[in-house]
């Protein structure tokens, strides 16, 4: 900058050094100080020009993986759309209406067309241009923005889908909106974008046991989720507090195992309001989800709980249990004693029928079946799950005891028939203890070291660790003035701050499928209060997921936080923590 200063000193001298030959030295110096200002002041005017022209900034979360921006803008309202007519239709739908919500807002009509293909040089033809390219993965896409056209390419509908959405967050927050703005142009910025995910799972879990979210209210969950490109819905729907699924051959699942005669009043475990609550989903409805889960690129993966957390089903079916009851949708947190019996062959006739209902129902690769803090103590009292280790020969070893083993075994065979239905599991990392059956895979959520144990033992894994994934904590330390929570303190820096692959070898890494966060909803009891645990939490969580570890940058993300996403948040009425 110094440099710069003495150069347009001297340039200053040359120009008006004959005026100086003919004054006087007093006016000279003055001169002299009015010349050094005038080029100090140039100097500034110059770098902030520079400073502006490369400062153009794309806020858009989670972050590509190679951005670069020229100078420019392209008008986007009135633009036409050119489609490669070699798009499947459903993607075509999505840029369709891409279009027309452009056209509404700013009252330009976007026509639609689809005479292209790759074949062609698109450089100079203007408008909006999409084509299938089969060269790029399936999550994959790249923009590339001129003046004149914007050009998209992919090879699937997810990819198409997540170039839409960050072309949304390229341009003006009007486009999430619902209100006309004729003086709206939608201008995007010049810029080449070439993005794909690091991780193939991006998730996020939504527990509607404890607490029931309508349908509408899961819907929201998932458009949220869509805006940030996560890709799988774990959807927690049974536990001790209530059985959310309809099941035709049971139907006491629901008439009785959906409704709790009271919840807990703060944190105080023993005490309840008295008040009788519950709901579910029948099969229609939950089939409703899964199909607009689907156009927003995500899929949904349903949980039922086993062998423990069946308080639910075992109030409507006490049959299944160890003692036969009398057995009641529990008004309280915890984990209860009370689970299904192994020892019983009507238990396994039970949970296959569940399933086969379920796997009509939801169409995902992956079926998640719990596993997690089951006490052994019935088990260990229970005559007929004795029979049932004796018969099978089961031994305790110094690491796991006969009843350990007894949860693997219900965990392989309820594992061998959802594979024989082309299905596999997913479960959490306490179906590590006892023996795991290949093909199954494990979520860690006590800690990474689960995952890590799994991805040394050749199972495939996801990372949901409660340290840096569990949004039921408070978002501060202060936490007299957040939200009632679980306890503990999970900050938006520590969730983005977590690195999924740390501590892992070359070959551990291969099975780390992806990342998940978790909101359990013990102490959230309203859409408002589920919206804020969420948000901008799950934003962070979004570049885990997708960024390379390069790519994130916390000042960054903050920035484009603050610039875009909280806009965006307030356009469309979401409920979120400021900072």
């Amino acid at each position: 900058m110094y440099c710069k200063f003495k150069v347009m000193q001297v340039i200053f001298y040359i120009l008006l050094k004959d005026y100086f030959v003919h004054e006087s030295t007093l006016k000279y110096s003055k001169m002299k100080k009015v010349i050094n200002i005038i080029a100090l002041a140039l100097l500034f005017a110059s770098c902030s020009m520079k400073a502006k022209e490369s400062e153009t900034t794309i806020n858009v979360i989670p972050y590509p993986q190679s951005v670069e921006v020229a100078k420019g803008t392209f008008k986007g309202a009135g633009a036409n759309f050119n489609c490669d007519q070699a798009i499947d239709a459903k993607s075509q739908e999505i840029i369709k209406e891409f279009a027309d919500k452009i056209t509404f807002v700013s009252g330009r009509i976007c026509s639609y067309a689809t005479p292209m293909g790759l074949d062609k040089d698109y450089d100079k033809v203007k408008g909006f241009i999409f084509l299938n390219d089969a060269s790029l993965a399936e999550e994959e896409y790249s923009i590339a923005v001129s003046k004149i056209n914007c050009i998209v390419r992919a090879s699937s509908y997810n990819g198409f889908l997540y170039a839409v959405q960050t072309l949304k967050q390229l341009t003006s927050v009007s486009i999430f909106g619902e209100d006309p703005d004729p003086a709206e142009k939608f201008l995007f910025p010049c810029v080449k974008i070439q993005d794909k995910p690091r991780f193939g799972y991006r998730g996020m879990h939504l527990d509607c046991s404890r607490h029931f979210f309508s349908v509408e209210e899961v819907k929201k969950y998932l458009d949220i989720m869509a805006l940030y490109k996560l890709n799988r819905f774990h959807w927690h729907l049974t536990d001790d507090q209530g059985w959310r699924v309809e099941i035709k051959k049971y139907p006491k699942l629901t008439e009785v195992g959906a409704f709790r005669n009271g919840t807990v009043i703060k944190k105080d475990w023993d005490s309840n309001d008295g008040v009788r609550y519950g709901g579910y989903y029948t099969q229609e409805q939950m089939k409703d989800i899964v199909a607009y889960a689907g156009k927003l690129g995500i899929v949904v993966i349903p949980e039922i709980d086993l062998p423990g957390h069946m308080m639910g089903a075992l109030a409507g079916y006490p049959e299944l249990g160890c003692t036969g009851g009398p057995y009641e949708v529990w008004t309280r947190w915890g984990i209860s004693d009370q689970v299904l019996c192994p020892g019983k062959d009507g238990m396994f006739t039970f949970l296959e029928d569940v399933f086969t209902e379920l796997m009509d129902i939801f169409p995902s690769e992956y079926i998640h079946i719990g596993g997690d803090e089951c006490p052994k103590t019935e088990w260990e009292k229970c005559p007929a799950c004795q029979a049932r280790i004796k018969a099978l020969g089961i031994k305790a070893d110094e690491r796991h005891t006969a009843e350990q083993f007894l949860q693997s075994y219900v965990t392989a065979r309820v594992q061998k028939f959802l594979n024989d239905h082309g299905r596999k599991i997913i479960g959490w990392d306490e179906i590590l203890e006892g023996e795991l059956a290949k093909g199954a895979t494990v979520m860690s959520w006590r800690g990474t070291d689960g995952g890590i144990k799994a991805s040394a033992m050749g199972f495939d894994v996801i990372m949901t660790p409660n340290t840096y994934c569990y949004f039921d904590y408070y978002q501060s330390q202060d936490m007299d003035k957040e939200p009632f929570g679980i306890g503990g303190d999970l900050p938006l820096e520590k969730v983005y701050g977590y690195e999924p692959l740390e501590g892992l070898d070359a070959e551990q890494r291969k099975h780390i499928l992806g990342v998940q966060a978790n909101l359990w909803t013990e102490y959230v009891a309203t859409p408002e209060h589920l919206e804020y645990m969420l948000l901008p939490r799950m934003t962070a969580l979004s570049e885990v997921q997708w960024c390379r570890p390069e790519d994130k940058n916390l000042d960054r993300y903050k920035a484009a936080l603050q610039a875009e996403s909280f806009k965006i948040f307030d356009i469309l009425g979401y409920n979120y923590r400021k900072f």
